[in-house]
């Protein structure tokens, strides 16, 4: 169910389908110093690293590059590497979090499985919804057992819940600030498909090209974490990635 909002776009997106596929260019693994640039953040607790867009965080099952094997370059004089506190999609550009040992890993881990955890995405996607802001309340279920992280509206699937700001538009497009109040797998991406305004260049949900480097415009541009219960929350913000500048820009952002 959609709450206050209806979309511009004409088009009929259709999640029974099959979902086509882009054929992989091959991701290269970062260096140490590309990841130590990519740190956007550093406590006692945690790491944020601006993931980019085309790496997995994991390897493979049939091996092949991740962000995962450079978190060695991560240690700052600590006896382990840190590890994944939550994950972001392949294609998905930004903010990423690290528990940098075991408790405090624990301890994110239950402020995002408890929502404590404020992430917000900047997306552009196509025609754009008529409302400046609203609700996307569409439960979501597995799309089928052969494609087990797929997802697609279910009436009887988990509750899903995104909240969306318009923050520009042009050519065609907007730009939107994107809230997920729930954590489903690829919320937002079937959210905003299905809701008639899919992501630029998703290429499983909406018209993504086939061939070429990733060029999801989904990106998670910021993140606020009540680590501490002494201190304020650590706000960490990720810059727009160059593969998004030019439909941000016909969107009207000022580059900030």
């Amino acid at each position: 169910m959609i709450q206050s909002m209806t979309s511009e776009s004409d088009e009929d997106v259709s999640l029974e389908a099959e979902p086509r596929l882009e054929p992989r260019t091959d991701a290269v693994e970062l260096t140490e110093a590309e990841i130590l640039a990519r740190v956007l953040h550093r406590d006692g607790l945690m790491l944020v690293i601006d993931k980019p867009a085309g790496l997995p965080v994991h390897r493979g099952p049939k091996g092949g590059a991740n962000l995962e094997t450079s978190f060695e370059f991560l240690r700052y004089g600590l006896p382990r590497a840190p590890v994944l506190a939550h994950r972001l999609d392949r294609d998905t550009s930004g903010c990423l979090v690290l528990g940098r040992h075991r408790k405090a890993t624990a301890s994110l881990g239950l402020l995002f499985k408890h929502s404590r955890i404020r992430k917000t995405y900047w997306a552009v996607v196509e025609g754009g919804p008529v409302e400046d802001s609203g609700v996307i309340d569409m439960p979501l279920g597995r799309l089928n057992a052969d494609r087990g992280w797929w997802m697609k509206p279910d009436p009887e699937g988990l509750k899903a819940v995104s909240n969306f700001t318009v923050l520009g538009r042009g050519g065609g497009m907007s730009w939107l600030a994107l809230e997920p109040v729930t954590g489903r797998t690829h919320q937002l991406r079937v959210h905003s498909a299905s809701s008639g305004f899919p992501i630029v260049g998703d290429n499983i949900y909406g018209n993504g090209p086939r061939f070429g480097e990733p060029t999801l415009h989904l990106h998670a541009r910021e993140i606020v974490i009540p680590i501490s219960r002494n201190k304020d929350p650590i706000r960490v913000v990720a810059p727009a990635p160059p593969h998004l500048h030019e439909r941000l820009k016909e969107c009207g952002w000022n580059g900030e």
